[in-house]
């Protein structure tokens, strides 16, 4: 059985330590990165909520970058919102930026009514691809 190899990105999530958990971690040729809010520096929402949301991708993506993975390399997203259909109208453009083409992740999208300060979240089920 192959350990588990937690993940991290070069710059810090404050969250992760204040809440014991690791961005990511791989188990053979997949990556399982836990939700990515958009957290600033500070430890502290992003209060306005598109730029949450692109903070949320762009730690997403920093995550999938110290795992030599990319966004072509999601196979599973999984949302949550604390009011999708408010919500839904600003962050499928910015995901359109992200997923510009086919073939896409599959994709999952939960309201829930409490994110710990924030309205966005999101994780991801990626593969590493062969590496040489």
């Amino acid at each position: 059985m192959s350990a588990r190899i937690p993940v991290y990105p070069a710059r810090p999530n404050p969250l992760n330590e204040e809440h014991a958990y690791s961005p990511a971690v791989r188990h053979g040729d997949l990556l399982f990165v836990a939700g990515q809010v958009g957290v600033r520096p500070d430890g502290t929402p992003e209060p306005d909520f598109e730029a949450q949301v692109r903070l949320a991708f762009e730690n997403l993506k920093a995550v999938l970058e110290a795992a030599g993975s990319t966004f072509d390399d999601i196979l599973d997203v999984t949302s949550y919102h604390t009011d999708p259909e408010q919500q839904f109208g600003t962050i499928l453009p910015i995901k359109a930026e992200y997923f510009p083409e086919k073939p896409y992740p599959t994709w999952s999208a939960f309201g829930v009514t409490w994110l710990a300060g924030y309205d966005f979240e999101i994780k991801v089920v990626a593969r590493i691809p062969a590496q040489g």
